[in-house]
């Protein structure tokens, strides 16, 4: 029996489940512990038997609602950027349609319950509130990078599917728009993507899109937007990350900024495969940093969210060294009270500003 009423809600923006289920074949449902037994001898990624996720784990860490992602990039012959991608747009749709059956076989195993609509969310909220012990997971889906949409009739057959996010871009040149470590705008058909997403009231996730697709993006779509997993280009300077003068627009919007938690983003000088967290001394309170500098940007603390990305594509090699699963989210409040932040702050920052975000959105 888990016992969470003392727990803070969290409420996590930015987790690659599906895609830990499919391609490092993990079954979410064992423990970490678990897990990491099973891939002790497994050297193929970095992360073998790092793993920090598992549902079990999202319970202990009372993470009520998580934002799950189905990810699948493209690449034409011609990129020559580094990472896993398809060969073809279809290949990247049937890749996320496999990852969307996983989902569908988790809800229908009872641990994780797909929310779609408002109705849906207060359920949840309600739900989990009374009766933790017995309530699944409450999951809103996202697609991380738009590659995979091979037409706007496939958008509308993933919306009916129960897709409420779309991130147009992830690492390098994509069909809509232009991600990490790329440049250039969203395009004709990044434009066309993005009116339809307005239609549908898909949220648009800024995470990943590079500077000039960005702001072009912000420029031509109305609809909500959010971030869902990001940190501050003024404490670690790199394009992944956003500037001041991004997280000041994203604010103006009504956004949501979740804080990431790869080593990597949280403190300059990093280098992958190379350096440690207990090395370079990279902990939570860097993730609170970040936390902090968007809190006095806006002035608030309305703003600014949790979207750990945790085993996304990397364990606790590359993660603070006071997390050793996702429960440790736990950590957070009081390392934000020790800054001197109000219980009210830091109920914002857990969930409520999430919450509040959903609810403003799908109203």
């Amino acid at each position: 029996m888990i016992n969470n009423t003392k727990k803070k809600l969290f409420f996590d923006a930015h987790l690659d489940l599906a895609m830990n289920a499919l391609e490092w074949n993990r079954d979410l449902r064992w423990t970490v512990d678990e897990i990491r037994a099973s891939e002790k001898k497994m050297y193929d990624k970095p992360d073998r038997g790092n793993n920090t996720v598992s549902f079990d784990s999202l319970r202990k860490g009372n993470v009520g609602i998580i934002v799950g992602t189905q990810i699948a990039r493209y690449a034409k012959n011609s990129n020559k950027m580094p990472g896993a991608s398809w060969n073809s747009q279809e290949q990247a749709w049937a890749q996320t349609q496999g990852q969307l059956a996983w989902y569908q076989a988790m809800e229908f195993d009872g641990v994780i319950k797909q929310i779609k609509n408002i109705q849906d969310f207060e359920t949840q909220l309600l739900n989990w509130e009374n009766d933790t012990e017995n309530t699944p997971i409450g999951m809103i889906r996202s697609l991380e990078g738009a590659d995979s949409i091979i037409s706007m009739h496939h958008l509308e057959k993933a919306y009916a599917d129960g897709l409420r996010a779309i991130g147009p871009a992830h690492y390098g040149p994509g069909v809509y728009a232009q991600g990490t470590d790329a440049t250039g705008g969203i395009g004709a058909k990044g434009k066309e993507l993005l009116k339809e997403m307005e239609n549908l009231n898909i949220i648009l996730d800024a995470s990943h899109l590079c500077d000039d697709s960005f702001w072009e993006s912000l420029k031509n779509f109305n609809g909500h937007v959010w971030a869902s997993h990001n940190n501050c280009r003024s404490i670690v300077p790199h394009n992944r990350q956003f500037s001041d003068e991004q997280l000041k627009a994203l604010i103006e919007r009504e956004a949501v900024i979740g804080s990431v938690f790869d080593t990597w983003m949280l403190k300059e000088g990093w280098i992958k495969g190379k350096s440690t967290p207990k090395g370079e001394n990279v902990s939570l309170l860097n993730v609170v940093n970040h936390i902090d500098h968007i809190c006095q940007l806006a002035g608030n603390t309305l703003h600014v969210g949790i979207g750990s990305d945790l085993d996304g594509a990397f364990g606790i090699e590359q993660s603070p060294f006071d997390i050793d699963t996702i429960a440790d989210l736990q950590k957070i409040p009081a390392i934000l009270q020790s800054k001197g932040y109000s219980e009210e702050d830091i109920e914002n920052i857990c969930s409520n500003n999430w919450i509040r975000f959903i609810r403003n959105s799908w109203k």
